[in-house]
């Protein structure tokens, strides 16, 4: 019988479940590190939410261990490499809170434009003048969604469906599921800003949206603008958004997330937690209640539950690190990591939105099975989205939700290589396409860069230059690296015709920063210069 150890509280659902299910389930609730460590051996699987950390040192332990579980959304509190290093599952719940965080978003938005929050608390202090809570109403008034994923977009329908106009920014989704959805989609966050009366987040946590919202950004929102965020921390500038508050241009916020947050243990006694937005009345702050409802709850729970009874039935789930790779997994595994590669490649260095993708098999490579390698390829590309907890179960599913169409075509025939691997991206304007091979069983190559022919082994750190054809550049860029102390690998370089562009790929030792890359891309001759990490 395996036996399963349940290491943070959640809803007993999911443990009643599996023991149902004829598991034996050990329910030490907030289990010490130490503890953890000197039981983890006798399980063969571990279930967490957010406190319990899964680490390295736990995973060395655990002889046994099968899976390890989050239930909730993230895992970053389990290794996951080191997990797929030993073979363990790791699965999650991404979908389980998304109502709950969706509606989060709608009741705070009800609850700032009609003060409800000011007004109970005056009525719990024996203050019942109500005319110093007249709020507005929704209907007819303007809302941009910033984020328009699962979240995003029930956000968007409920908000419909209670008369706003909706409009939003997401560089991801296509014009046509934006027509689907009803909503007017913004080429910006700039062009948004000036048109709306509310603005709601709903993207993930990245340092591109460190600050998203600052002084320039509220400046550009009509007088009166209210703002909701139920989605991660930080991605609004609190000390501009609290002097945007006292000077009278924005009405008010709704916040689920802060910068930092309290400890939400703490009785009000012990709490310490300091944040300027707290003196003003318009400031509703509430404590990260965003999945923080009994369906939720469940959700998550039964999920997870789930997921590890299926991994220990030895049944195919949607693990986070388990892609479905059916037949010969050694031969198809290199063009899994490949087609994941040439996936990523086409947002680090373009913007133009991607209504479809096509992957083309050529040579020995489309008679073996190739759903895997699809998946992979549609991962990468989906991974520098910012799509949070993509996977190969769940990747054609976001792929399609994003209005992204996927296409693939097989041809045994090839000229050069044995077998090749294209992916192409098309937007409106036109299309691009990169392709990779594999010599020597699992060597890695990428040969075709939008049309300029390389031969290229992808490396943690390089740097993709698109540059006039003319002699002196090669000199140029490695002048720059060298003096900011940058070590250049391997340089490839390839032009179309003859004094017109010409492509580079350079890998280098470590990180290059945005001051190193401003250097480059302000050279006379650069055209464009773009970090790539696969």
């Amino acid at each position: 019988m395996a036996r399963i150890i349940v290491a943070d509280k959640m809803e007993m659902d999911g443990i009643n479940y599996l023991r149902e299910k004829g598991f034996e389930v050990d329910t030490p609730f907030g289990i010490s590190k130490e503890e953890l460590l000197n039981v983890i051996e006798q399980y063969d699987a571990i279930i967490v939410r957010s406190a319990t950390k899964v680490t390295k040192e736990v995973i060395e332990r655990g002889k046994n261990l099968k899976v390890a579980g989050r239930a909730g959304n993230g895992i970053d509190n389990i290794d996951v490499a080191e997990c797929t290093q030993r073979g363990i599952a790791v699965v999650n719940t991404p979908t389980g809170n998304t109502m709950a965080a969706a509606e989060m978003g709608v009741a705070l938005a009800c609850a700032m434009f009609r003060n409800i929050p000011q007004a109970y608390h005056a009525g719990k202090n024996n203050d019942f003048r109500r005319s110093k809570f007249v709020g507005e109403e929704l209907e007819d008034k303007t809302v941009g969604i910033i984020g328009l994923g699962r979240i995003g977009t029930i956000v968007a329908r409920k908000l419909k469906g209670l008369g706003m106009n909706v409009i939003g920014f997401d560089p991801f989704l296509t014009e046509e599921r934006a027509t689907q959805l009803e909503i007017k989609k913004c080429e910006s966050i700039d062009e948004m800003l000036p048109q709306v009366d509310l603005i709601t987040l709903h993207i993930p946590k990245s340092p591109e949206n460190q600050g998203l919202i600052g002084e320039k950004e509220l400046k550009l929102c009509k007088k009166g603008v209210r703002i909701v965020n139920v989605a991660r921390g930080g991605m609004i500038d609190e000390k501009a958004l609290y002097n945007a508050i006292k000077e009278g241009h924005v009405a008010g916020a709704a916040l689920d997330v802060q910068e930092v947050e309290p400890n939400f243990s703490k009785s009000p006694e012990e709490q310490d937690y300091k944040n300027c937005l707290l003196e003003l009345d318009n400031v509703i702050l509430t404590p990260h209640l965003g999945a923080s409802t009994k369906e939720a709850s469940y959700n998550v729970s039964i999920g997870v539950a789930k997921l590890v009874e299926g991994v220990l039935n030895g049944e195919l789930v949607p693990a986070v690190n388990m892609p479905p790779i059916e037949g010969d997994v050694k031969s198809i595994k290199p063009y899994t990591e490949l087609a994941e590669i040439l996936g990523k490649i086409y947002y680090q260095v373009e913007k133009e939105t991607v209504n479809k993708i096509e992957v083309i098999y050529r040579g020995d490579i489309a008679n073996k099975p190739t759903k895997p390698i699809t998946l992979s390829a549609v991962k990468g590309f989906l991974s520098v989205t910012g799509a949070s907890d993509v996977n190969y179960i769940n990747a054609e599913m976001i792929l399609k939700e994003r209005g992204v169409e996927l296409v693939t075509t097989k041809s045994a025939e090839h000229e050069k290589y044995t077998n090749m691997l294209t992916i192409k991206f098309y937007t409106k304007s036109g299309e691009r396409s990169v392709s990779g091979t594999i010599f020597a069983k699992d060597s890695i190559r990428i040969v075709d860069f939008f049309g300029y022919k390389l031969d290229f082994e992808p490396t943690p750190y390089v740097v993709a230059v698109q540059n006039i054809d003319k002699p002196g550049i090669i000199g140029l860029i490695g002048t720059l690296f060298g003096k900011n102390g940058i070590n250049i690998a391997a340089m490839q370089w390839s032009r179309s015709n003859k004094g017109e562009k010409a492509v580079s790929f350079v890998s280098v030792d470590g990180p290059v920063s945005d001051d190193v890359i401003k250097q480059v891309s302000e050279s006379e001759g650069i055209i464009k210069v773009a970090r790539i990490f696969f």
